[in-house]
């Protein structure tokens, strides 16, 4: 129970890795809000088993926030407020992918991935964090990606995206630091996702796993994992932090 007497807000709930940390989280015993950006009976029905099954007694809310609308994510700060909790863990998840070679690029594209992945995400922490200041603790996780570390050909707007995030984390780091807000990001290599299915085909994953040294693709539950860290007391002196979840690529 890493987490338990915690808050955390976890964006990008509805799928993939944002559903792995919303899992791991309230089964370490914190209260969670997940976002997300429309409630599907898929994710209705893992969100009441999750309920259910657990014998944690904290809180689940829901919250819808889609990222490309600032009007909606103000409704969500409103709907987030209106729970009067001490958010203790920010976890920022959701992001798109676009894939297309460097001159192909649209401007649209290009324009859209910023909004979501880096500006809105930005805009929403801002509105987050002044609980975090007022009670001089608190962890922020931000989901980045190896393309931002390294870059990846065919996606030069999503790694520049991913390349901000973790920018903004080493400055954010600098500037909490003096209100015992810790600041981190986790950049995930190839996780077995839908989004990773929709743009990459069987073939091509089987290839990359030849480069990879632990020879599989991440489960999302690896990143999980590796948030659970960040966002428990165990990482209390981590800070301004990159931690590449990769097998080894």
């Amino acid at each position: 129970m890493l987490l338990k007497n915690k808050v955390a807000i976890i964006t990008g709930c509805n799928r993939g890795i944002g559903k792995s940390i919303l899992e791991v989280f309230y089964n370490h015993g914190a209260t969670i809000i997940a976002c997300i950006r429309n409630n599907d009976d898929k994710f209705d029905n893992f969100f009441n088993d999750l309920k259910s099954k657990n014998n944690n007694k904290s809180a689940l809310h829901k919250v819808i926030l889609d990222l490309s609308d600032k009007s909606n994510i103000l409704e969500a700060v409103k709907k987030i407020k209106s729970f009067e909790l001490q958010i203790d863990i920010l976890v920022n998840n959701a992001g798109i992918l676009r894939h297309s070679p460097y001159l192909m690029t649209r401007e649209e594209d290009l324009e859209e991935i910023f909004k979501i992945n880096y500006f809105n995400t930005s805009f929403f922490t801002k509105k987050i964090i002044g609980t975090m200041i007022k009670n001089k603790n608190g962890s922020i996780i931000n989901i980045s990606s190896i393309s931002g570390v390294t870059g990846n050909a065919g996606r030069s707007a999503y790694s520049a995206s991913k390349a901000a995030i973790i920018s903004e984390t080493k400055v954010l780091s600098k500037e909490l630091g003096f209100y015992n807000i810790k600041v981190n990001a986790i950049a995930p290599g190839l996780i077995d996702t839908e989004m990773l299915k929709h743009n990459l085909t069987e073939e091509e994953i089987e290839k990359i796993k030849d480069n990879i040294s632990l020879r599989r693709i991440g489960k999302t539950q690896d990143v999980a994992n590796t948030a659970l860290f960040l966002g428990s007391d165990l990482s209390n002196y981590m800070t301004g932090q990159t931690l590449i979840i990769d097998g080894g690529m």
